[in-house]
């Protein structure tokens, strides 16, 4: 009998499989993706000080973070920070999470914000 794999040990495998090639430094820092299924989460970290530079969440603007409105609200509120930092490149870290719906959403939010990735 095989034994299933939960799905978020089967993420946790997908997330480091590619933070094995991706990395954020000074100039390109790593905007990484967390979510839970009531919230959504988003750092802008700089892995070779090993320091976050900028965060946001749906929960620290006080939005339905369950859903799409929410995601592009955390995108939005992300983009508008790394202007402030004048950080204008970034690389998209998904977390292992598939790249649709509310990570899609935070994605393209923070995209039309001025953020590239």
């Amino acid at each position: 009998m095989i034994k299933k794999e939960s799905s978020n040990i089967a993420r946790l495998r997908r997330h480091k499989r590619v933070r094995k090639n991706i990395s954020g430094t000074e100039s390109r820092p790593r905007l990484n993706v967390f979510r839970s299924n009531k919230e959504i989460y988003v750092q802008v970290i700089d892995d070779e000080k090993q320091i976050t530079l900028a965060s946001s969440s749906s929960k620290i603007l006080k939005v339905n973070g369950s859903n799409i409105e929410g995601a592009k609200a955390v995108g939005k509120d992300i983009a508008e920070k790394c202007q402030k930092l004048k950080i204008k490149n970034v690389v998209f870290d998904r977390g292992g999470y598939l790249y649709h719906g509310r990570v899609e959403a935070l994605a393209e939010s923070a995209r039309a914000n001025g953020l590239e990735f």
